[in-house]
């Protein structure tokens, strides 16, 4: 299951990039058929370098910056949801483990 996963997330990451790249790829074609540079097509992954060394990255026109992420994960943090799965799982496992204990006990008392 683990290696499934792992399989599922490196091919889901690199069919992004590659989205990525025809992006780019589409956008370059867009400029060569105008034959000059339109600012209204912007690239659809921009890294730039300030002065001071600082990187900053733009998705589709959109920044982001580990402060966006920050939020993000604090704001998902905050969600709180019910997964039913989640539940069961943990009603279950409470089962499994109370159930367990009693064997357990009930054959350590004959002993």
């Amino acid at each position: 299951m683990t290696r499934f996963l792992i399989k599922c997330s490196l091919i889901l990451a690199l069919l992004f990039i590659g989205v990525l790249i025809g992006m780019e790829k589409a956008n370059e074609g867009m400029v060569k058929m105008k034959g000059y540079k339109d600012s209204s097509l912007q690239a659809p992954f921009n890294i730039n370098e300030d002065i001071d060394g600082k990187k900053e990255a733009s998705v589709l026109g959109k920044n982001v910056t580990s402060h966006n992420l920050d939020k993000k994960k604090e704001h998902l943090e905050n969600i709180k949801t019910y997964n039913l799965f989640s539940s069961l799982g943990k009603a279950i496992t409470s089962f499994i483990t109370s159930l367990t204990e009693n064997i357990i006990n009930l054959f350590s008392s004959f002993l």
